[in-house]
């Protein structure tokens, strides 16, 4: 499914991250359980400072949880330029018609390196070749951050990846950790670049605990491409899909006035792809591209789980698409000033506005 494009925008969330709110380490490594990272609960009647394990308590019988279950792909690989100068490329996604959709990094990890150029090789680990082709995904850009690349006989990406590459890993972090500490616990589908960490914190237990207490916990999967962490722009075409029971779920819910409830701006994006027309979610499947803001809102989620998001991203938009610029911009503030942390292996916020 396609959608129109939308505009530029900046959130009305604005704010200075300091180095030291940037979580370095997965919690486990710092001493905590998953589900012992802070969580902070923004209503319209105020902030709560509470723990993730604490989500079952401030669910409702009936409510409907929606996780994705991608899972994590190694999508980081050593490769060398064609002149033959070392580099670091991560794989964002692989299209439909088997190209791959590449990011060249600066081998010092400043940032992406905006020198490559069409028709340039990449010479990858196992005999591997990609050759560069265009812009992505406009290709007619002049400069780009993403490219479409193409091996010399087809390949699967998520095979080649599971071969001879690690997790992508940026500079706030103090050390290479596994693929398993970039996986949720219900990851079964591979196919993201970077984790859908929102739903990182939860464990079996706390499952257990939610499904207990009446709550539902339904699947969506849209398999993350690599977000742009030194230039904000608007979110990439992202694969995803609704299956038919979770459509069902979601009318259901509504229909009984419960909320849906999203772990993950990848959620919202699956949900309010397949609600494109009006508010009634179908089974969908498909590339999706839209983008939730002030001319867009959410129509089908009610409340939201997630990581806090740097700042001028399009993550803050979506943000503020389910939960109004007002609340978004009070959770951040109250974050910053209780030195919540940052990023993929930080602190959560739920919102239920």
């Amino acid at each position: 499914m396609r959608t129109e494009p939308a505009k530029a925008l900046a959130p009305a969330t604005d704010f200075e991250l300091p180095p030291a709110a940037e979580a370095s380490a997965p919690p486990e490594r710092r001493g905590l359980a998953r589900d012992r990272v802070r969580l902070l609960v923004a209503r319209r009647d105020g902030i709560e400072h509470r723990r993730f394990r604490d989500l079952p308590d401030l669910l409702a019988p009936g409510d409907l949880v929606v996780i994705n279950t991608s899972a994590t792909l190694p999508a980081a690989l050593d490769a060398q330029r064609g002149s033959g100068r070392p580099s670091r490329v991560h794989v964002s996604s692989q299209l439909d018609d088997g190209s791959w959709v590449v990011e060249v990094r600066r081998r010092d990890g400043a940032g992406p390196d905006l020198t490559v150029a069409r028709g340039e090789r990449l010479a990858l680990i196992g005999g591997l070749t990609l050759t560069v082709s265009a812009p992505y995904p406009d290709s007619d850009a002049t400069l780009s951050r993403l490219w479409r690349a193409s091996a010399g006989t087809p390949v699967s990406a998520a095979a080649y990846l599971h071969g001879h590459g690690e997790p992508i890993r940026y500079g706030h972090l103090a050390g290479r950790y596994p693929l398993a500490d970039h996986q949720t616990v219900y990851a079964n589908q591979p196919g993201s670049a970077e984790m859908a960490s929102a739903g990182r914190p939860f464990t079996a237990p706390l499952l257990v605990r939610m499904l207990a207490r009446g709550v539902t916990v339904a699947p969506v999967v849209l398999h993350a491409g690599v977000s742009s962490q030194e230039l904000p722009e608007q979110p990439l075409p992202e694969r995803f899909e609704v299956p038919a029971a979770t459509a069902r779920l979601v009318r259901s819910a509504r229909e009984a006035g419960q909320r849906v409830i999203a772990v993950g701006t990848s959620v919202v994006r699956a949900l309010e792809t397949a609600a494109a027309e009006g508010a009634t979610v179908r089974p969908s499947a498909g590339w999706t591209d839209l983008v939730l803001g002030p001319e867009r809102p959410a129509r089908v989620v009610d409340g939201l789980v997630t990581g806090l998001h740097a700042p001028a991203t399009s993550h803050l938009l979506l943000l503020e698409a389910v939960a109004g610029a007002p609340l978004v911009g009070a959770a951040y503030a109250a974050a910053l000033e209780r030195r919540y942390l940052w990023h993929e292996f930080g602190d959560s916020t739920l919102f239920l506005p």
